[in-house]
């Protein structure tokens, strides 16, 4: 069995590394940053023009007829890269979209003419759905309550939201506008705007029940997973580069025990990241029944290995690498929103232990 990228995604991965380069170098990261946070037009133009927002989407939507295991190549690059444009959100909202019919909206966010953002909540009940049954008015739905605070909200057109609903959770569809537009709060990652959205009887669009809901979070866990790998790779080739220039007792400290000990630690980390990521991609593509356990066992493994990842290449910089002019920031403070997005480890772990229960009690293999 072959477990390498084929040439086309090899392919696929060179031309986005060559785009997110000239458009994502930290400079211009930067200079999002220093104005607040938010998204760069000629990255988000850029992105459009290069069809990445259907890439997983049927060509007769508009997409390019790819899948799960591309998309997962690109959010490499764009953690690689700290890209700041919202095109996971976007790709997650045109997904649950087009899986619920509403080829309108998929066809908007393809083209770039408007964002989109998931909102999704570790507390199952933090929003909450009213049907025709529980008072909502003419049949429809509306939304009460308030998620996690949620990437992309203040510049988003459309919210795709969780909500708990008296026959279990729902997948919903929201108008931003008519929700309320939230405002963009200071957050540690200036790289994304970041946004409370809050509901109030807020009519929403049901897009599907439990298996709508469990589809999103294989999905959100898989791609956040692969923007932690992307991160985490990046910060890896800092620490090894940032080793082999640095002289002390007229030596580069890569060449002392110690430093040569973390750079290894973190490139084992590193690859069972990426392991764990293409595993969770090709279960997503393949529709294989163990989907759901391979994008629990990605995140859970990509949100600790990233957080050590993360410690030792500041540990290899030494001081440079706790001031904020270090690129190294833009990743870790990153990173750190991405741990949690779609469940942090804790809460992956006991979705795992949830999943494998049935097969342990019946005496069968958890692999």
């Amino acid at each position: 069995m072959d477990f390498e990228l084929s040439e086309d995604q090899l392919a696929l991965r060179d031309g986005a590394r060559d785009v997110l380069d000239g458009l994502a170098d930290s400079a211009k990261v930067r200079v999002v940053v220093e104005r607040g946070g938010g998204r760069d037009d000629a990255l988000w133009s850029a992105m459009v023009e290069q069809g990445w927002l259907g890439v997983d989407l049927p060509e007769d939507q508009g997409g390019l007829g790819l899948g799960p295991v591309e998309v997962a190549v690109l959010l490499e690059e764009v953690g690689r890269h700290a890209a700041p444009a919202p095109f996971g959100s976007s790709v997650l909202a045109a997904g649950a979209l087009a899986r619920a019919g509403d080829a309108a909206a998929v066809e908007r966010l393809v083209n770039g003419e408007i964002i989109g953002c998931v909102a999704w909540s570790a507390k199952a009940d933090a929003v909450t759905a009213a049907g025709a049954s529980s008072g909502a008015a003419e049949g429809g739905w509306t939304l009460t309550g308030r998620p996690d605070p949620v990437p992309y909200a203040p510049s988003a057109a459309v919210a795709i939201v969780v909500a708990a609903t008296a026959d279990g959770p729902a997948l919903f569809s929201v108008d931003v506008e008519t929700a309320g537009r939230p405002k963009a709060e200071p957050a540690m990652d200036q790289t994304r705007e970041l946004g409370w959205l809050h509901f109030d009887a807020t009519p929403a669009t049901r897009l599907g029940g439990a298996d709508a809901v469990e589809a999103l979070l294989d999905r959100g866990a898989t791609y956040s997973s692969a923007e932690l790998l992307g991160a985490s790779g990046r910060a890896l080739d800092l620490a090894v580069e940032y080793a082999k220039d640095r002289i002390q007792f007229d030596r580069p400290i890569g060449s002392f025990q110690a430093v040569k000990h973390r750079c290894a630690d973190m490139l084992v980390d590193v690859e069972g990241m990426r392991s764990t990521v293409y595993w969770a991609a090709w279960c997503l593509e393949a529709s294989d029944p163990d989907q759901s356990v391979a994008a629990s066992t990605a995140k859970t493994w990509c949100a600790d290995a990233s957080k050590r990842v993360m410690a030792s290449a500041l540990q290899v910089h030494g001081g440079i690498g706790f001031t904020w002019e270090h690129d190294l920031h833009l990743f870790m403070k990153r990173a750190q929103l991405d741990q949690l997005q779609f469940g942090d480890a804790t809460y992956h772990r006991e979705r795992l232990a949830a999943l494998l229960r049935p097969r342990v009690e019946a005496g069968e293999s958890v692999i």
